[in-house]
Parts: C-alpha cells; structure tokens; sequence
C-alpha cells in the first residue's frame, strides 16, 4: 500500500533530521521527533529508521543507510534498542564504536551510551538556526 503524503513527509523529515548530527553524537529518538515537530511520535522516528533502505539498494537521490546515519538515534534511556534481529543491537553499538563513541553496557546487559559525553539535543536543527535568527530580527 503506498504511503501517504503526510507520511512521506513524516519519514523524510526524520531522515534529513538525523542527516544533521553530527559525527560521534547520539541523540534520541523523542528528539529528532520533536526536532521535526511531531514530539508524540517518537516510535513513529524509530519506525522510518528501521525501514531506512540499504545503500546498496537506493538511487543517488534516494535516503538511505548510507547518507543517513541511523546509528547516531538511540532510546532516550541512553540504550540502545534490541531489535528482533539477533546481534542488531551488538551491530548498532559497533558502528557507534567506529565513530568513537564510547558504548557500554548497563546493569541488565543493554548496551548504552552517555548522553552526557557525547549527546546532541540542540532546541532546533543546525538548518533552522538561520531561519529562527531571521524570524528574531523582523519581529
């Protein structure tokens, strides 16, 4: 069934949110969702990453697992969500590993990383800083 608009709008706007973090940062799932202005959809922003298709699969224009860095959301816990893959949540945290974040492990075996030391929660996007500055000076 195709997607609607609304939410095709919804996916890409997840997508290009999370093009913005910047490289050895995490953010949360919640976050992005409210980046994007849907702060009730937090499921919804980890949905869109999980259907991310595979580089391998996209056209140059397309999202995908390669221009999207869906490694860099996590659970607003600091963990990092286990999937029903088996080892998805041992590969999440390895990519993060190649960007330097340090991932841990918490008391019950989840791995999850320290918002403190590397998290990102700016109040809007990198690309809306110019827009909101603008908004600030006319009015």
């Amino acid at each position: 069934m195709p997607r609607s608009d609304e939410a095709q709008a919804f996916i890409w706007g997840v997508y290009m949110a999370v093009q913005e973090i910047p490289y050895g940062k995490v953010t949360s799932y919640g976050h992005i969702a409210t980046l994007i202005g849907k702060p009730q959809c937090p499921r919804q922003v980890g949905q869109a990453l999980k259907h991310l298709p595979p580089s391998s699969t996209a056209d140059d224009n397309d999202f995908h697992t390669g221009n999207v860095p869906w490694q860099r959301v996590i659970s607003s816990d600091g963990t990092i969500p286990v999937r029903d893959e088996p080892g998805a949540a041992a590969r999440h945290a390895a990519v993060l590993r190649t960007e330097g974040v340090e991932v841990g492990t918490n008391t019950a075996g989840k791995f999850r990383v320290d918002f403190g030391a590397v998290g990102w929660f700016p109040k809007v996007l990198p690309s809306e800083e110019d827009e909101e500055e603008a908004e600030d000076e006319d009015g």
